[in-house]
């Protein structure tokens, strides 16, 4: 689904994983389908660290642990705060397409493999890179009341804990910022550009 960014403000899931790779954020075994319901991609969402092999939710996983088992919602939970290297491993488009089915809109790390991030874009979930002291420091606020809300500032490129007022910026593509904001995909891009295009072929 295609969103305008501007500011977002959340509460954050904490997935303090490092290295986690794209098989786990969505199993080989999902790939397959045929589908592209973002609940069914969203329901896989890292399954095999959430549930058991017959279903059951495994108490010791962050997001089977209140309050963090709270699907996200407007303002809730449509953060992750990750381990450094997130995405690494194959490079599925599957895995970004289960982070957006589960609803989250942004995830913040300290570095992200290159095509995985590539993808969140794709699929309207802003990567954030900032620095790992910025991102124990987020951790640390999220340990101590979880409760605590990050404001993700698309326009100004900054974040900023809200439990301590810290901010950084951090980077993202031009082109990618400006389809984010106006919740562009690279065939609306080309459509909104159409007649510059067919101008240009003219001479």
């Amino acid at each position: 689904m295609n969103y305008k960014f501007h500011t977002i403000t959340s509460t954050c899931i904490p997935i303090a994983i490092e290295n986690c790779n794209t098989d786990l954020i969505i199993p080989a075994r999902y790939l397959a389908s045929t589908t592209r319901d973002p609940k069914f991609f969203g329901d896989a969402f890292l399954r095999d660290l959430r549930f058991t092999a017959d279903g059951q939710p495994l108490p010791d996983f962050v997001l089977n642990q209140p309050p963090f088992s709270e699907a996200p919602r407007e303002g809730i939970h449509e953060i992750i705060v990750a381990g450094a290297n997130w995405g690494s491993g194959s490079s599925r488009e599957h895995a970004a397409w289960a982070i957006a089915g589960y609803g989250v809109r942004v995830v913040i790390s300290s570095s992200f493999a290159d095509i995985h991030r590539n993808n969140l874009l794709n699929c309207f979930v802003l990567p954030v890179v900032v620095s790992p002291t910025f991102q124990q420091e987020l951790f640390d606020s999220i340990a101590s009341d979880p409760q605590t809300r990050v404001c993700v500032d698309l326009p100004e490129q900054t974040v900023t804990n809200l439990a301590t007022g810290h901010a950084e910026s951090f980077p993202i593509n031009n082109y990618k910022k400006y389809c984010l904001l106006n919740g562009l995909d690279d065939i609306d891009f080309l459509m909104e550009s159409r007649e510059k295009i067919e101008a240009y072929e003219k001479h």
